[in-house]
């Protein structure tokens, strides 16, 4: 990891840190075998994330002060309206979350906009306090493999100290492991490299 980071040249702003891991001896036409999970990492992203709830009144109070952006059913009905606010608060958020009884109408009204981009909402139960689940959301990152056999996730930034970077690839790596069928087996290879920086082979 240190040598990733040498190699990169200095930038003016905080580059994020990813990994690329390279699968094997796996069939990703099966969706079983395609990684999809939020991660949440033990020290954060680095930078800011987003977290917008879909809930009733009463959920919405629950978790203004920690939610990014929050919309009652009556002003989901408003937003998908507007598909150009659409498009552009689904580009700036990072995660959603909605309450169970409102996932239908989302999935009718947003889902063309929500799934292919990965940010389908994750359900929560009707008159609970979503707040810890938000919270871990903004320390967490979503890992698509998709059909590729490699796929990039970030885990940081060049201006967290190298043990955080550690401590979240040691974190994304166990969980990405714990979903594949033989585990670490089936990881070819992971680098390492800043958004502008070069690769770095780790295993």
């Amino acid at each position: 990891m240190t040598e990733a980071l040498s190699k990169a040249p200095e930038r003016g702003y905080a580059e994020s840190v990813e990994l690329s891991v390279n699968l094997k001896d796996l069939d990703l036409s099966i969706p079983k075998n395609r990684i999809e999970d939020d991660i949440t990492l033990p020290n954060g992203r680095g930078r800011p994330v987003k977290v917008a709830l879909f809930g009733s009144p009463e959920m919405l109070q629950k978790a203004r002060s920690v939610a990014d952006r929050a919309f009652t059913g009556a002003e989901l009905e408003e937003l998908v309206k507007d598909k150009k606010a659409a498009k552009r608060l689904v580009d700036e958020v990072d995660f959603f979350i909605a309450e169970a009884p409102l996932m239908p109408t989302i999935g009718r009204r947003l889902g063309v906009v929500l799934g292919p981009r990965g940010k389908m909402p994750r359900p929560v139960a009707p008159g609970s306090d979503p707040s810890n689940i938000i919270n871990a959301l903004k320390r967490s990152v979503r890992v698509r493999s998709k059909g590729n056999r490699t796929f990039h996730a970030p885990i940081g930034t060049r201006a967290m100290k190298p043990e955080e970077l550690a401590g979240n690839i040691d974190a994304l790596l166990t969980r990405i492991m714990s979903k594949l069928e033989r585990g670490r087996t089936n990881i070819e290879s992971v680098y390492l490299k800043t958004s502008m920086g070069p690769a770095v082979r780790l295993w």
